[in-house]
């Protein structure tokens, strides 16, 4: 029996009987705002935060606020079903929660208490390389629930198959490389502060437990943090790599491969070619390229470049429901969530990613029947248009 996420409006309105309301916003584009009161602003600035002058963020916002949707009348939408089929791997809603790095920034329950939160809704769990927690302990936390491990790509090879090695072994099962990061952009709410975590050490546990970074270092890293520290610095990406080094990825790796980062319809092209399984269309939440083009208008593009070849996922700018059916209608298999849930775990630990994720699949559900839709699968171009403006 697929599972009715609109339900959650109920649960609400009849706790209301008792005098109970949200700890959290329903709206979850306030979250950010009521973030920025409650927490540090180094913290805040380094999820919060992009590149530039925020003009990427703004434009992933833009892009997806200027297409509307068009609902249809008198279409049968009592039972609806949000499931998909992604990589091979069956998904209750298409909806993932994207890779984000040191989230004990924001709250001591760091990635586990996300991963469980994530379970607990059974929407896969994107694990950051760059993680507060180490991989094995966050895979402990999810039980045999979905799991994909993000790879920041090392310039050390030992390291990156030790990464893929230790991922496999703890049960993660799509592999999802992140791209568009071979360098730090200029981000200055950051640069304001002097904030960067992993100078202190934190968001580098998957790295200070790995036997191959390990044996990098002259001494054990808590007799030399700060040389661990600079060793981490020195080879967590590398701007030299292209296309043919995917090999290696493929020959480690024996599960789905997708690349995150991808804009350009030839890169999605490029990426079939190599034996990819699928893309994130996503400039990083505006993170890294300051005048990027808009997640959301190169998500057609790309789209109709991978045709049947790759599985085609989305994120950046994503904050509701319709944000969710619009990604699919231009294209998008599934979506990942990132800022709204880390703001949730700021706010409110693993209950308040639950309230996240609950919140937004109930707006999809409620956004699909309202618009004529029963299965996210029916969900095209024409349940759109584009405003001037």
């Amino acid at each position: 029996m697929a599972r009715h996420w609109a339900d959650f409006q109920y649960e609400i309105y009849l706790n209301g009987m008792t005098g109970a309301v949200p700890r959290l916003p329903t709206d979850l584009s306030r979250l950010e705002e009521l973030t920025e009161q409650r927490l540090g602003p180094g913290p805040v600035g380094y999820v919060a935060g992009s590149a530039g002058d925020g003009s990427t963020a703004r434009a992933n916002r833009a892009a997806l606020e200027r297409r509307r949707i068009v609902p249809r009348m008198l279409r049968d939408v009592r039972e609806r079903d949000l499931s998909v089929e992604v990589l091979g791997r069956y998904l209750p809603a298409p909806v993932a929660l994207a890779p984000v790095g040191v989230l004990s920034i924001m709250h001591p329950g760091a990635e586990p208490a996300a991963a469980r939160a994530a379970a607990a809704q059974g929407v896969p769990f994107i694990l950051s390389s760059a993680s507060s927690t180490p991989m094995e302990e966050v895979a402990a936390a999810m039980g045999d629930a979905e799991r994909w491990f993000q790879l920041y790509w090392s310039k050390d090879r030992e390291v990156a198959r030790s990464f893929l090695s230790r991922a496999r072994a703890a049960g993660f099962s799509v592999l999802v490389v992140t791209l568009d990061t071979p360098l730090l952009a200029w981000r200055p709410r950051d640069l304001d502060r002097a904030y960067l975590p992993f100078l202190h050490g934190v968001g580098t546990a998957n790295y200070f437990t790995d036997p191959a970074f390990l044996a990098g270092l002259a001494k054990p890293v808590q007799e030399d943090p700060n040389a661990a520290v600079m060793h981490f610095v020195n080879l967590f990406s590398d701007p030299g790599k292209t296309w043919p080094d995917l090999a290696f990825l493929r020959e480690h790796w024996d599960g789905p491969i997708v690349l995150k980062g991808v804009l350009h319809p030839d890169d999605a092209r490029l990426a079939a070619d190599a034996g990819m399984d699928g893309v994130v269309v996503s400039n990083h939440g505006g993170r890294q390229v300051a005048g990027s083009v808009a997640a959301a208008d190169a998500l057609p593009r790309v789209a109709a470049a991978a045709g049947d070849r790759l599985a085609v996922l989305f994120d950046s700018g994503v904050r509701s429901g319709d944000d969710v059916f619009k990604a699919l209608a231009l294209g998008a298999r599934a979506v990942l969530l990132g800022r709204p849930y880390v703001y949730g775990l700021g706010l409110d630990g693993q209950p308040g990613v639950e309230h996240v994720i609950r919140c937004l699949l109930a707006e999809l559900d409620l956004t699909l029947a309202l618009s004529g839709h029963a299965t996210p699968a029916t969900v095209g171009p024409a349940d759109l248009e584009e405003s001037a403006g």
